[in-house]
């Protein structure tokens, strides 16, 4: 049975769609606190940049800005956007002053400060000092003007290589490009090899709308298919490549193996019992024993 429901595209513009179908939309067609929406509701979840800035006269400036990534090693590089005002189309005090200081300190969010940078986003007048409204200390940094954010678990001095503006109208970005000269990491986010332990930094990134993730409460591990030649799911039998049960991630896992192991033919036909079964083993990290289960 089909079923339609409306659906208002803009303003007294309204269409019925089937409940399954795609909806298709031409950017330019739509008001651009909507398109805003879309695209932060769905580039999720985003990491923070806190960054904290100076202006020519020496005043401090901190703020969040989830349009933000890291893009390069060497030489380190990221980039982040402080966007024009959707609502009236003015500038952040933060691109103000790279454009005038051409530095920057991008702190990393944890979750336990969280709330404090959410704070920081108010938008304070010119010259108020972010870092005694939300409650964070500044520490001084060693290459830069700019202070750091002490209660950040990762900070980066960066001088700032360019900005590219892309557009001159409200919800426009600007690409800052900062390289990053100096980091300091607290030692507590380590694990025994030195490398920064996810659960221990403890980041938390942007959603649409009001909400956050926390990574800490999330993770799963993926393992990167650098070592090995994985077969690919064209080479799976029929029915397990065409299953009912198994998902795309299921069948993502059997086809990371090197080679199918013995028994496996185009003919094999597994229980659905039997993918059930092998479908806990996925769950768990078991390939080989979820194969095991297949072949039997």
């Amino acid at each position: 049975m089909l079923i339609l429901f409306p659906l208002q595209i803009f303003r007294s513009l309204w269409v019925w769609v089937p409940l399954w179908a795609m909806i298709t939309i031409d950017p330019k067609e739509i008001p651009t606190p909507k398109l805003h929406g879309y695209l932060l509701g769905s580039v999720s979840p985003r990491p923070i940049c806190f960054a904290s800035t100076v202006d020519k006269d020496g005043n401090v400036n901190l703020s969040p800005y989830s349009f933000f990534n890291v893009f390069s090693a060497n030489p380190p590089v990221m980039i982040f956007s402080p966007a024009r005002r959707v609502r009236d189309n003015t500038t952040k005090h933060t691109l103000e002053n790279v454009l005038e200081t051409k530095e920057v300190v991008i702190n990393i969010v944890s979750y336990e400060m969280v709330q404090q940078m959410s704070l920081s986003s108010t938008e304070y007048p010119k010259g108020v000092n972010e870092f005694v409204k939300a409650g964070f200390t500044e520490i001084p940094s060693e290459v830069v003007k700019p202070p750091r954010v002490k209660e950040a678990p990762v900070q980066f001095e960066c001088k700032v290589n360019d900005v590219i503006s892309l557009g001159e109208h409200g919800g426009a970005g600007n690409l800052v490009i900062c390289e990053v000269v100096k980091l300091h990491l607290d030692e507590t986010i380590l694990d025994e090899n030195g490398r920064v332990d996810p659960l221990k930094i403890d980041t938390v990134a942007r959603m649409g709308g009001n909400w956050y993730s926390r990574a800490k409460a999330g993770l799963f591990e993926v393992e990167k298919p650098l070592r090995t030649l994985g077969v690919g799911v064209d080479a799976l039998p029929e029915a397990i490549r065409f299953s009912k049960v198994l998902t795309g991630n299921d069948l993502g896992m059997l086809a990371n193996v090197e080679e199918l192991p013995e028994g496996i033919g185009p003919d094999v036909n597994p229980s659905e019992e039997k993918q059930k079964n092998a479908q806990q083993l996925l769950l768990q990290g078991d390939v080989e024993g979820a194969w095991n289960i297949l072949t039997q």
